[in-house]
């Protein structure tokens, strides 16, 4: 029984010495300010993130991208390698920390069976800037900030206009550009002589803007993100405006209520002519976890319902996941329920791409972009759709969009049960 007991103890010792080699070798994450590149095809993406925790078993990245903050927990995979699971967006990081304190890895899809874009970084500790070496600053040609009118050139001609927001002190600006479907989201960078580059990185998929200022004074570049890079044609206005969201997506002709029954996260059936909705105002979000707008709109929609619905108001979201797997996506919306504190229903509508929209919800007519937003009142009737979504990095955009849906929520709200 004693020589039992002491090689037990020798044996727990054993494992406990190991257990603390194990975290001895451990690289730890430098804390502070980084500067990470991303290789998109022939082109470099840079960002930055700061790291907080580094020496821990779970640091945590902060994107940084003007005043926009995102954070992504990091999970240590041995003891110098990380996965950064990139929250909602089903991407990761996967990364080995070297000796000398950077970090190289790729960003890939977590999605089994799909074909994601696989992204090449590396990062480096103790840079604070994004394109342009302090030092080596050029005086800019011009001023960039304001509102200016986006044409796209090349590619489909029939596409709106975007609108670009610049803001620029000195050789550094930050901005946003917004369209039809969605807005960027915040991007930041720096403007040399005539030249200028912005990069934006918020967990889905590197974004830049890379552009020469023209001697009228005009714009011209490129944005790239996902995507192949789109040449655009940039001149400055201040009345510039997008084409009105509300009268962009229908229901078809001869239709004024439209019907769905799709499955909750628990699998049960659920539909919109169910007693829970009747003589209720139902709002109902197109949407999907892997769409950077969508997040933003449930951003403001999660808080505003739970704000609001004491006053007869409910709200669906109708998601459309990467795969059709009703699994996978009781997986995908969970996590972003409880990141949300959403507590309105979260449906699994189906695969997302191909013809989902006109199968799976066959009275709409023009759908253009996840987020796609339908008001339905006490009566049943489809009030107001409402495509796309500008987030908060849009400014005066985003404020009259809130303003409106506050000013036709609450007139919705006061009518009376039919």
């Amino acid at each position: 029984m004693k020589l039992k007991t002491a090689g037990l103890g020798m044996l727990l010792l054993t494992g406990l010495t190991t257990l603390f080699n194990v975290h001895a070798q451990t690289n730890a994450i430098k804390n502070g300010i980084w500067r990470g590149v991303f290789t998109a095809g022939d082109i470099e993406v840079p960002f930055n993130f700061e790291v907080r925790g580094g020496e821990s078993e779970s640091p945590v990245f902060t994107a940084l991208n003007g005043d926009r903050r995102d954070d992504f927990n990091v999970r240590r995979i041995s003891k110098d390698s990380i996965q950064v699971n990139l929250n909602t967006f089903e991407t990761a990081w996967f990364g080995k920390i070297h000796a000398d304190g950077t970090i190289t890895g790729v960003q890939k899809s977590l999605v089994t069976g799909t074909k994601g874009r696989v992204f090449p970084f590396s990062a480096v500790p103790g840079k604070a800037y994004r394109f342009t070496e302090p030092g080596k600053e050029l005086s800019p040609k011009a001023d960039l900030s304001g509102k200016w009118v986006i044409k796209i050139v090349g590619g489909d001609q029939a596409e709106a206009d975007r609108v670009a927001v610049f803001e620029q002190k000195g050789n550094k600006i930050t901005g946003i550009i917004l369209s039809v479907t969605g807005d960027s989201r915040e991007l930041e960078g720096n403007v040399q002589g005539d030249e200028f580059f912005l990069s934006g990185f918020t967990g889905s998929s590197p974004a830049f803007v890379r552009g020469k200022i023209n001697g009228d004074q005009s714009i011209a570049g490129s944005i790239g993100a996902n995507a192949a890079p789109i040449r655009f044609e940039g001149t400055k206005n201040d009345k510039a405006a997008l084409p009105d969201a509300y009268a962009l997506t229908f229901l078809k002709p001869g239709y004024d209520k439209f019907d769905f029954t799709f499955p909750d996260i628990n699998g049960k059936q659920v539909s919109l002519s169910d007693d829970k909705y009747k003589g209720k105002v139902v709002i109902i979000e197109i949407m999907g976890t892997w769409c950077p707008n969508c997040i933003d709109q449930i951003t403001f929609l999660a808080p505003w319902f739970k704000e609001n619905k004491s006053k007869g108001v409910e709200a669906i979201g109708l998601a459309f996941e990467a795969k059709d797997d009703l699994a996978f996506a009781k997986s995908t919306l969970t996590k972003l329920k409880n990141r949300y504190d959403i507590q309105y229903d979260l449906l699994f509508a189906g695969k997302v791409g191909g013809d989902a929209i006109a199968e799976k919800l066959p009275a709409i007519d023009k759908f253009l972009a996840y987020p796609t937003t339908i008001i339905v009142g006490r009566d049943g009737k489809v009030k107001e759709i409402h495509t796309g979504f500008s987030g908060k990095g849009t400014g005066a955009f985003y404020d009259e969009y809130v303003k409106k849906w506050n000013e036709d929520l609450a007139k919705l709200i006061a009518e009376p049960l039919p």
